[in-house]
């Protein structure tokens, strides 16, 4: 059985059973969150959410098929039309974006009637470039000219884009980027500059609107902030995540005997995790879960330390560390450790854009492992 898997899945057989495990996960977890969807919108069908999201999660495994079957050279051919794209497409949705949720982060396609987050393909884009340039510029890697500037330029108009309508976003792909320079040798003096620029650039945009008393996300980021470091004001989701947790116990009350996911907001994508605990417990769901995400830091560091390329290494190591980072904010805010935000829980929330962004990095990541097994079997790939 193990051979016929080889044969038709190409790369990391580890990150394909995590793949595979957490995608389980997804559909139970979905299954058993959605019925507070249909008890809202009494119309639809009661099979209509999980087959949904069936559908999606079925189409995101077929991408991440086909895009670990397309050789990693290409990707970083594609990282500057797709950063083209993805600035202008930001700067579309800052202004005209579809408001939901109290965030405008979404454009609207007229053709097929839905929404697309920009700021998932604009992450994706930006993790591509800078490991493009890193990949390239690896000669004069210590220059600040050469190497440093045409990295950070991108980095500070795509995070500047995001950060009026998603913080956490921005901060998640700015660490990620920060990161991801680290291990592709940029002076630490220069990323030290850079980090307390980043801070500075937050700090100044807030005091501006704050002072201007403008309606803008500063407010939810304000009052969610407060809210968490203020011990004697009860945070009414955080509080029946909390319940979900410690109910949850060891071993949980066992798939679709969860009670708090019809009290938590968005129980199927902000609060997943909670609600996984709940039904899971520690042992089959809390644990389990975020072991799987540090399984695929682990092997993106195999990828890093085996590759004898530059792109395909920073590559693996950028989109992996990103989902990372994503999860463990998630997990982070369903057990109180970070204030509230709205980060799905990479490959196990329910959402489209989200999903597919995921699975096309995942499809990536593998794309990497498969080019380097190629490369132990002496079956030489060509240049990048």
């Amino acid at each position: 059985m193990t051979t016929g898997l080889k044969k038709y899945l190409g790369g990391d057989l580890i990150i394909w059973t995590v793949v595979f495990m957490l995608s389980l996960y997804s559909l139970l977890a979905v299954y058993s969150t959605s019925g507070i969807l249909i008890f809202r919108n009494p119309g639809i069908s009661s099979t209509y959410y999980i087959t949904k999201h069936a559908l999606f999660l079925t189409g995101g495994l077929v991408l991440i098929y086909i895009t670990h079957l397309i050789p990693y050279r290409y990707f970083s051919r594609l990282a500057q039309l797709m950063l083209i794209i993805a600035v202008p497409l930001l700067l579309v949705t800052l202004f005209f974006g579809e408001d939901i949720n109290k965030a405008s982060r979404w454009l609207e396609i007229p053709v097929i009637g839905m929404t697309f987050q920009t700021s998932d393909f604009a992450k994706l884009a930006l993790v591509m470039y800078v490991a493009r340039v890193l990949s390239q510029e690896q000669e004069n890697i210590r220059d600040f000219y050469r190497a440093f500037l045409p990295v950070i330029f991108p980095v500070g108009i795509v995070c500047v884009l995001i950060l009026p309508e998603d913080l956490s976003t921005t901060l998640i792909l700015f660490m990620t980027c920060v990161v991801l320079m680290f291990v592709g040798r940029i002076r630490t003096r220069y990323l030290l500059v850079l980090f307390l620029a980043g801070i500075f650039l937050i700090s100044t945009y807030v005091t501006i609107v704050i002072l201007t008393e403008k309606e803008t996300r500063v407010g939810t980021w304000k009052n969610r902030i407060e809210s968490y470091f203020d011990k004697n004001t009860e945070n009414y989701q955080v509080e029946q995540a909390k319940i979900a947790i410690a109910s949850g116990g060891l071993f949980g009350k066992f798939p679709g005997n969860s009670t708090q996911r019809n009290f938590i907001p968005h129980p199927y994508s902000d609060f997943i995790y909670a609600v996984i605990i709940e039904e899971y417990g520690l042992l089959l769901g809390a644990i389990p879960i975020m072991l799987m995400y540090l399984i695929l830091l682990y092997r993106a560091g195999v990828m890093l330390r085996k590759s004898t390329r530059a792109f395909p290494a920073f590559l693996a190591v950028g989109l992996t560390l990103g989902l990372v980072l994503q999860a463990m904010v998630h997990m982070a805010v369903a057990v109180n450790l970070f204030p509230v935000t709205g980060q799905p829980l990479p490959l196990i929330s329910m959402g489209g854009t989200s999903m597919m962004f995921t699975c096309i990095s995942l499809g990536m990541i593998l794309s990497v492992s498969k080019g380097l097994k190629e490369q132990e079997g002496h079956i030489e790939p060509e240049q990048e």
